[in-house]
């Protein structure tokens, strides 16, 4: 079966084309029927199936081999993905009949809108920005490297950020079809990072300076490398360093544009390590440390632009470790303390069980939490007058306590959390933050405590990280 004969009306594997959506330069995407009602078979979808879409390969629109061996690429890819940051994968067509990708239809608008409104007020930068690098923790959690993050691919569903279109990306655990046959640098030219124009497909932190570029034109209008269409005109990005954003934007937070050129650094390792501790700053810009980034006003100088471009020449930007190898370089660790008097065993305690975590990940961020338990009613009026000595008084400890551990300010922050539930207080900090490693005191094991519960037992029974409980017998 030929892609050009494909008329609504159709059947064929059990699916019936209803309507043509859009045809684009690689693809052509159907709304389609699943006639043999598959989804009865699938978890989750008890209620209905979803509308689904196909994509079709079209293979006689152009010469390019690249357009095929991406769609050999997506269908690898798309059944290995799940959750809410990708369309549901519902089958697939080889190439010896008729090849296509049936997956559900994404709802929602797509980024592409908002960038024609662009400059967006700050607050929408930043609701995005969080929505598009925790989809991309998500990702790159499944050892997939998206590789190719530009409006067009970024759908929003119910509040949450979806990526489409895995074409050019990479999955830690499957072949790379495409490093293996091209030599060309592969991406879309405004958002590619410097180590794809030089070859390179497996860091995941591409990804993170693809946002950054999304950022930086969501508040200022403008992209920060234009639009190019050469290799020569690409490499340009490896010395030629962006306008600063608050040239564009007199409003431009310091913060903000810390984050925007951090993200936009020519070496991987100058910025964020994983999307999470992005978003996570985004969220806490508080927590931020601020560099020469955050005042800068005008591009590097002649000197500085021309030491770049002598070491890019040549430069050996091959990164010889995998998605799933930086997340675990760089995890998200929490340690959970209650500093009240009496639980000083307990507390150094939890410090030494820390250092020895730190000393084997010393890439980690480490997160302090303590809890000020709060009535689920009402707080009582002293505590509302007081409440803001106690918030600090708190602070102030959990500082005092991780001071012997010599953590660099950029990888540790603090945060006295109000909540009825201490538990789930935790329990939700680590969901929204995508830690993977919780440290949690238990003071022991009275009778009454076994029959109430505790703190950490709920922990260690609905955090979804991996949770690490210090016992000590203080009663």
């Amino acid at each position: 079966m030929s892609t050009r004969s494909l008329q609504i009306g159709m059947e064929f594997d059990g699916y019936r084309l209803e309507e043509k959506l859009h045809t684009g330069g690689m693809a052509a995407l159907w709304r389609v029927t699943d006639l043999r009602q598959r989804h009865l078979n699938k978890p989750g979808l008890e209620n209905g199936v979803p509308p689904l879409i196909m994509k079709v390969p079209l293979l006689f629109s152009s010469d390019d081999p690249t357009a095929i061996v991406a769609f050999e690429v997506e269908q690898m890819i798309m059944p290995k993905l799940k959750g809410d940051h990708v369309p549901r994968y519902f089958g697939a067509g080889d190439f010896d009949a008729q090849p296509y990708i049936v997956m559900e239809q994404i709802a929602g608008e797509s980024l592409r809108g908002r960038f024609e409104k662009a400059p967006l007020p700050l607050d929408e930068v930043v609701s995005v920005g969080v929505k598009i690098a925790n989809a991309l923790q998500d990702l790159h959690r499944q050892h997939v490297i998206h590789l190719d993050i530009k409006p067009s691919n970024i759908m929003f569903q119910n509040g949450l950020a979806v990526l489409i279109d895995f074409g050019l990306s990479r999955h830690d655990r499957l072949p790379d079809l495409l490093d293996e046959e091209f030599r060309l640098p592969l991406g879309t030219g405004p958002y590619i990072s410097p180590e794809q124009v030089m070859g390179v497909r497996n860091e995941p932190r591409s990804d993170l300076f693809a946002l950054g570029v999304l950022l930086y034109h969501l508040v200022t209008g403008e992209r920060p490398f234009g639009h190019p269409t050469s290799v020569s005109g690409l490499k340009k990005r490896l010395y030629r360093d962006p306008i600063p954003p608050r040239n564009h934007r007199a409003d431009m937070p310091d913060w903000l544009q810390e984050i925007i050129l951090r993200c936009l650094e020519v070496d991987p390792n100058a910025r964020f390590d994983t999307a999470a501790q992005l978003a996570f700053l985004l969220q806490h810009p508080e927590q931020l440390t601020l560099t020469a980034r955050a005042k800068k006003d005008q591009q590097d100088g002649y000197l500085a632009v021309v030491k770049r471009r002598f070491k890019a020449v040549g430069a050996d930007l091959v990164l010889q470790h995998s998605v799933s190898e930086q997340l675990s370089k760089a995890p998200i660790i929490v340690v959970a303390l209650d500093l009240s008097h009496g639980s000083e065993k307990l507390a150094e305690s939890l410090r030494q069980i820390t250092r020895r975590m730190l000393q084997t990940e010393p890439g980690a961020r480490l997160a302090c939490l303590t809890i000020r338990k709060t009535s689920r009613i009402g707080m009582d009026e002293s505590l509302i007058q007081q409440g803001e000595n106690i918030h600090v008084k708190q602070l102030v400890e959990l500082k005092h306590w991780a001071r012997p551990l010599n953590i660099n300010s950029d990888k540790i922050t603090f945060h006295v959390l109000e909540s009825p539930d201490p538990a789930m207080a935790i329990i939700d900090y680590a969901r929204n933050n995508d830690v993977d490693h919780i440290i949690i005191g238990s003071r022991g094991s009275s009778a009454l405590r076994r029959y109430l519960g505790s703190v950490s037992a709920q922990v260690v029974a609905e955090a979804d990280c991996t949770v690490t409980v210090v016992k000590n017998n203080e009663k």
